[in-house]
């Protein structure tokens, strides 16, 4: 960064080398050394989505979390689509962590800034899985009244009861929910995706399938996310950059897989295609291989 212009290259090649751990311990020898902070300096090197993008993999994944909840509440409106993609996808002890931290930067309550800014049934599930308290393990005995009940709670009658729906998928445990959508399959001759998506609406149809899709398969579920941020005209960015920022440290080679066997065409591909520059070359870099 030193002198005029700046060596994007050099700089992307070693942050996107690095662990996240490992880019906080450059952060602090870098103030050490320099008196100055690292992610001020690329801020004042970098631009666009580069740098939003660099920013992302300086910050560590809970307080990345945590600042990308904050910015979905605050401000009017609400971005749905980050509570929904966090609040589903993360483990139970990830959530705790993300309330903590957000108690600590912020000093106000996650929980209470959520339902503030949300209502209705999709503003029960969220609270629900922000208790981060699924049941552990499969519980044999409701795997059959489980799925009975969800078929009575939407497909069997005129109306939903969202009740049952919210209930179940919000604190069943993964693999107890993958046991309860085969028997739903054959009570029903659905998926339970087919019934969320005609029982429900808004937000709360969002944030079911969500919540669904990651009981099936956390990296299926990013793999569609990505698709869907890069599909059609423009591209979704934020998602993009969320997305594979938090994800390159923890299922990314299982991410791609899936992009491969959903989309027959390789993640690697998609990105090449929809975006430019050095954007585009640390996004490569992320993504790693390309499973042509």
């Amino acid at each position: 960064m030193k002198g005029l212009g700046t060596d994007e290259d050099s700089i992307m090649k070693l942050l996107t080398s690095r662990s996240n751990s490992q880019r906080q311990q450059i952060k602090a020898a870098y103030k050490t050394l320099h008196g100055k902070d690292l992610v001020g300096d690329l801020q004042g090197e970098l631009g666009g989505k580069f740098e939003t993008l660099v920013v992302a993999l300086m910050t560590p994944p809970i307080l990345y979390d945590v600042t990308s909840l904050r910015n979905a509440i605050k401000g009017a409106g609400t971005d749905e689509k980050v509570l929904i993609e966090i609040l589903s996808s993360r483990t139970a002890q990830q959530i705790k962590d993300i309330t903590a931290a957000y108690r600590q930067e912020y000093n106000k309550n996650l929980e209470e800034d959520v339902t503030g800014d949300t209502s209705g049934h999709f503003r029960r599930l969220l609270v629900i899985l922000l208790q981060a308290s699924r049941q552990q393990g499969v519980q044999e005995g409701n795997i059959e009244t489980d799925a009975q009940t969800l078929f009575s709670a939407g497909e069997k009658k005129f109306g939903t009861d969202e009740e049952q729906f919210i209930t179940i998928l919000g604190n069943r445990s993964a693999e107890h929910l993958r046991r309860v959508f085969a028997a739903y399959m054959k009570l029903a001759g659905y998926e339970m995706e087919e019934s969320v998506q005609r029982e429900t609406s808004g937000g709360l149809r969002d944030l079911l399938l969500a919540v669904v899709k990651c009981a099936r398969s956390v990296p299926a579920y990013f793999a569609e996310t990505l698709y869907y941020s890069m599909k059609g005209g423009g591209t979704d960015d934020q998602t993009l950059i969320r997305v594979m920022a938090s994800r390159s440290e923890v299922d990314m080679l299982d991410i791609r897989a899936d992009y491969r066997r959903l989309f027959a065409k390789s993640l690697h591909s998609a990105i090449q295609g929809d975006t430019s520059g050095d954007y585009r070359k640390a996004l490569l870099l992320l993504c790693g291989g390309n499973d042509a």
